[in-house]
Parts: structure tokens; sequence; C-alpha cells
């Protein structure tokens, strides 16, 4: 017998180098799919928080004009100012909207009122486009709200306070002014 033929085998058979380049193969393909898994999981979450950020800054609103400090007596005052949505941005549900009043003595959230007149400690929304004054609860793109505020106290000469507007979704505004020395009836504080 020639046993000399089997003892001394040094290469690979086909067989071997099939199975060999199988699992290569194998590898790659699961290597390629976990790449393009996470690349497109990426791709969703960066479109998600592009979409979020979109959303806030289409729920914001902006200050229109300046702030007009009103005293009716020597004890009450209201603040008159102009709300409008930012440009290309969306309609706000101000029955939603969160303004809260904020000076050294006070950090207190008024209440939204739906009438026409401004009570104690609450604020109205009132449309401009009316002739005569209608209370305003939805604010569509393009259209202006007057908001008049009855602090929680009497505003006097130098004294800072702010109002701090929230609506449901969007940037926060804050505004914040310093009364003039002198306080006439109708006082632009800009």
């Amino acid at each position: 017998m020639n046993t000399k033929l089997h003892r001394n085998e040094h290469g690979i058979t086909a067989l071997e180098t099939a199975i060999i380049l199988i699992a290569f193969v194998v590898v790659a393909a699961i290597f390629a799919f976990t790449v393009l898994s996470t690349g497109t999981f990426l791709t969703e979450k960066s479109k998600e928080a592009s979409y979020a950020g979109l959303q806030e800054v289409r729920g914001s609103m902006e200050l229109k004009g300046g702030i007009v400090l009103s005293k009716t007596t020597a004890l009450a005052d209201t603040l008159i100012f102009n709300l409008a949505p930012v440009a290309g941005g969306s309609s706000q549900d101000l029955s939603k909207v969160k303004i809260t009043y904020r000076d050294k003595n006070f950090n207190k959230e008024l209440s939204y009122s739906a009438s026409t007149t401004v009570g104690t400690d609450n604020w109205i929304a009132l449309d401009l486009e009316q002739t005569t004054p209608t209370a305003l609860t939805i604010l569509s793109a393009g259209k202006i709200a007057k908001i008049i505020v009855d602090p929680p106290t009497a505003i006097t000469s130098y004294q800072t306070f702010g109002l701090e507007i929230k609506p449901p979704t969007g940037g926060v505004l804050l505004l914040e002014r310093t009364a003039p020395a002198q306080i006439d009836t109708v006082t632009d504080l800009q």
C-alpha cells in the first residue's frame, strides 16, 4: 500500500476554501447591516430633532411694538402690549398661554380671562381687527392680539418688573422693563 500519499498533505481543499470564503462574506454582511442600520437610525433621530426644533420655533410669539403702562387709579395699573406669532409661526391658543408677573416682591402667575375687561391679577387678549373690543382666544398667523395685564401691585418709579409669556409650544418670551422717574396716566415703557 502507498501510505506516502496520505501522510504528506499540505494544501487546502476546495471545500475548506469555500467554507472560509462563506465565513468572510457572512461577517462582512453582518458588519454592513449593522452600519446601515445605525446610519438609518441616526438619520431618523436627526430628522425627529429637526422637526421638534421647527415646532418649537413655529410655536413662538413675538412682541409687536412697545409696552404701555396705564395708571387707571393711584393703586391700579395695567400693562398693554401687542403679541403676534413669529413669521411662519402656527396659531396659539391664548387660553393655554401662561403669563407670570415678576418683580422684587412678587412672582405670580396671572389668570387668562376670555372677557373684554381686565380684572384683578389676570390678563385678557383683544382682537385688534374688530372696531369694538372683542375677546380673542385663538391667535392665528398674521393676527395681532392686544394683551392687557393687571399686575398684582401698582408699579412705582424706578421699579423693575418682568413678564414671562409661556405658550404651550415654543419659546418663552421675557419682557423686562424699568419704570421711569415720572409715571403719567399713560407711560410708554419702550
